[in-house]
């Protein structure tokens, strides 16, 4: 169970905490670039004027300023002044612009970085955290086909990874919005916005919404909330939404995207993509597919995974670059991972072997037989002291070093698992440990660890 921080949002993983974090890290990081994304990072700070682009959220945004500032320098109003970013989009948008000369379209990155929110912390929630994005960038235009292709990677990576099941839950904005205008509700952003909230307050007070902030009849929010109700793991959505009797061409063109989706995905990852037409993402600049992704029985964690398509939250002057993309809240996953214990290291510390010193002279030779290991890729400690060997066998257990090394005045060596009390002889150019302790392993917390921690 990860500690408390003493600085309320500002979270920091014990060492075997952090070994957790950095295999859900190298596990996204391999499966992203095993699909072609590459790799960028962008500064940690943008204007004030380049962050609020993304809509209200002024409030959560992080300013940057010198403690002891000089005259004449910008003000928190000033939209040249300086913040820290709040989400990898923003910033993404602004190095494709600034970079569209250099970069082959469509342009396929990942980037893995820390983001800063002024929000109240919470179960989940945290003013500092690391995120991580896939987009696919067009110039001018982007095949639809990047939608598919992007829940299937999400959903491959998620995999992967000891959190349980998860549902990558699917809409598709010009599917709701064609469905509110056949309704003859014109402001569909206003229901999108109420939809929205219906986990949040129930179907009742989104109703409410609907009629006294929308105008929206009896009849057209029921038909509203009828169509947030279906849910399905394959493409029979479709039946279920023309059984409404709604109608419009926007609508026509959301169901066939969304199909699309949902079709490759109950192929290629069935069960974890689903079609939710609860989904709205709230912010107006999704245009197309959006997503989000729950743990299944930890759903009142929130999304853990969202994102969508976007026609133009990147332009340049005539020219606009299209995208879809996702972002997976890591810290938010990881902080679940480690307070539900679902996930666990091996051990504590990479190192697998501690070299022992008989004598303080042996100290050369010791780091010798640890050079010979490492140039194997084994992660070795030489003991710092020549105290008896019981005290150097429990430094290793206090560090959580499986093997530990001797070396007797004839120069034969031997090497003693700690954990089963076998000891056996052993060369330095050629043992090797067994392949589960080279390297710390990650592993669901039913599974018995293969070091002592």
């Amino acid at each position: 169970m990860a500690r408390k921080a003493s600085l309320s949002g500002f979270p920091e993983w014990l060492p075997a905490e952090r070994l957790v974090e950095l295999h859900v890290l190298d596990t996204l990081r391999k499966t992203f670039e095993l699909h072609g994304f590459s790799n960028i990072e962008t500064r940690a700070v943008e204007t004030v004027g380049q962050l609020l682009r993304k809509g209200e959220i002024d409030k959560e945004v992080y300013g940057l300023s010198r403690l002891q500032a000089e005259e004449g320098e910008a003000g928190r109003q000033d939209p040249n002044a300086l913040a820290l970013h709040f989400d990898l989009t923003v910033p993404f948008a602004r190095y494709v612009v600034e970079n569209s000369g250099h970069l082959a379209f469509p342009f396929r990155r990942y980037q893995i970085q820390k983001v800063w929110r002024g929000e109240r912390p919470q179960d989940g929630r945290f003013r500092e955290f690391t995120q991580a994005d896939i987009d696919v960038v067009g110039d001018g235009e982007l095949p639809f086909r990047y939608d598919v292709e992007l829940a299937l990677v999400i959903a491959e990576a998620l995999s992967a990874l000891p959190i349980g099941e998860f549902r990558l839950r699917v809409n598709n904005r010009k599917l709701a919005e064609g469905f509110y205008l056949g309704l003859g509700l014109a402001d569909t952003a206003g229901v999108l916005r109420s939809i929205d909230k219906l986990e949040k307050i129930g179907p009742e007070k989104v109703a409410e919404l609907l009629r006294t902030e929308l105008g929206a009849t009896d009849e057209q929010a029921a038909a509203a909330l009828a169509l947030a109700g279906i849910r399905t793991t394959d493409t029979s959505f479709v039946e279920r939404v023309r059984a409404l009797g709604v109608e419009h061409p926007l609508l026509d063109q959301g169901l066939d995207e969304l199909a699309q989706v949902i079709g490759a995905a109950s192929t290629r990852a069935p069960g974890q993509v689903v079609a939710d037409l609860s989904i709205a993402r709230g912010l107006d600049y999704y245009t197309g597919t959006v997503y989000e992704t729950v743990l299944v029985g930890h759903e009142q964690l929130g999304s853990i995974c969202s994102g969508g398509r976007y026609e133009s939250l990147a332009s340049k002057g005539n020219r606009t670059f299209p995208g879809v993309g996702l972002s997976i809240g890591v810290t938010r996953l990881v902080s679940r991972m480690l307070a539900e214990e679902t996930a666990a290291a091996t051990r504590s510390v990479p190192t697998a072997v501690l070299v022992t010193l008989a004598h303080d002279d042996s100290w050369s030779e010791a780091q010798d037989i640890a050079a010979a290991l490492r140039a194997r890729g084994i992660a070795v400690e030489v003991a710092a002291k020549a105290e008896k060997f019981g005290k150097q066998i429990k430094y290793a257990d206090r560090r959580g070093i499986p093997f530990v090394w001797f070396t007797g005045a004839d120069g034969a060596h031997e090497v003693k698992d700690i954990r089963s009390g076998e000891q056996v002889a052993a060369d330095p150019a050629s043992w090797t440990p067994p392949a589960e302790d080279l390297q710390v392993q990650v592993r669901p917390a039913a599974e018995p660890a293969a070091a002592t921690a």
